[in-house]
């Protein structure tokens, strides 16, 4: 990284987390998004610290697009933002979007998260679907894991969203006021997979908030 992108990520800061090395080791965050996402995901990220656990993310678009948007999100985020090769261990500060040509989900190996593609068939017609991500988050992460789910059309994330919740993961879904679209946090909430229905400019600070309580075990 150049001397100015630190100057630059260090002007956009929010503010420390005030999280735990050991918390920002362990935890990762899921954010699944579609029809409006695009803006939705860059008003969440933008008022994040560079100290954030992991995340990973799946916004419905064309894998033309991914790339650029996962570039335009670094630079308007404290985060490092990157688009998924495929195989890239999670590291704290990095937040991993999915291209659009390929399901992402994650992985423990030796003891650490990576980001992995398939090209396997679509799901909730969608690959990458937003479910693919949420579900192995849930059989690999656990309660160790958050979930959001911001404005899109369809069902996509929901059901893996209700997985996430049973295996002990907290989760967000964005309000109907403020989405573009009410369908997938609607068809999540439908679920009982929601537990904390927030307002989109409020979703960075609610996300801080469970994280810091978390870590201090209250």
């Amino acid at each position: 990284m150049h001397d100015a992108d630190l100057i630059h990520r260090h002007a956009l800061a929010p503010g420390a987390a005030g999280l735990s090395k050991k918390f920002l080791d362990t935890h990762v965050i899921a954010i699944g998004a579609s029809t409006g996402g695009t803006e939705a995901i860059r008003e969440v990220l933008s008022k994040l610290p560079a100290e954030m656990p992991p995340i990973v993310m799946v916004q419905h678009m064309p894998e033309s697009f991914t790339g650029s948007f996962a570039r335009r999100l670094d630079t308007l985020s404290a985060l490092e933002v990157i688009e998924v090769k495929g195989g890239e261990r999670l590291r704290p500060g990095v937040a991993c979007l999915a291209p659009g040509h390929s399901h992402l989900f994650v992985r423990k190996t030796a003891g650490h998260y990576t980001a992995e593609l398939s090209k396997g068939e679509p799901v909730n017609r969608h690959r990458p679907a937003v479910d693919v991500l949420f579900n192995s988050m849930a059989a690999v992460v656990g309660i160790d894991a958050t979930a959001i789910i911001l404005t899109g059309m369809g069902k996509d994330g929901a059901r893996g969203m209700l997985a996430m919740r049973k295996a002990g993961a907290w989760t967000i879904g964005q309000d109907e006021a403020s989405c573009i679209v009410y369908g997938m946090p609607r068809e999540a909430a439908a679920l009982g997979a929601v537990a904390e229905v927030v307002p989109l400019r409020d979703v960075a600070a609610r996300l801080l908030a469970h994280l810091r309580r978390l870590d201090l075990g209250v």
